[in-house]
């Protein structure tokens, strides 16, 4: 699915626009002041981050999970060292555009979402492609919540 096939959510579309309107030589350095946006993670997962999922397409160890609510909204947390302030950035992203959305909403962001940010030519194919990871995660855990609270 892409672009021209559903309509971003607001936070989502925001976040894509920033990066797209900035000059691709200050891209990276927008992406370094989002990772220092990641919200900390609640008290539950903070304690135990094996509770959050590992995700392997990150060379930096970065567990993500997307929380669902009972009302059907979602919660992206996750966890980046600082030391990788290019994931942590990808991570704060998603925290931000994610959170807040419908189940709905999260399933239907596109799967090249982490290539309309305009990065593709200051980070790493492999940087981009832990992004796609988290997104790919956060959207299955997601219909793994929603299958289960209709059983």
């Amino acid at each position: 699915m892409s672009t021209n096939d559903v309509e971003l959510p607001e936070a989502l579309a925001e976040l894509r626009d920033a990066f797209l309107e900035t000059p691709e030589r200050d891209r990276l350095q927008l992406l370094l002041e989002v990772s220092r946006e990641l919200p900390p993670l609640p008290e539950r997962y903070a304690d135990a981050p094996e509770r959050l999922e590992r995700v392997q397409e990150c060379q930096s160890p970065v567990y993500a999970f997307a929380e669902v609510d009972d009302a059907g909204v979602v919660t992206f947390h996750a966890s980046a060292p600082e030391e990788a302030p290019t994931t942590r950035g990808f991570a704060s992203i998603l925290a931000q555009g994610l959170t807040g959305l419908t189940a709905q909403q999260v399933l239907d962001v596109p799967e090249d979402y982490p290539l309309q940010l305009g990065l593709t030519k200051v980070v790493s194919l492999l940087r981009l492609n832990g992004m796609a990871g988290m997104l790919t995660r956060a959207k299955r855990q997601v219909r793994e919540q929603l299958a289960a609270a209709q059983v």
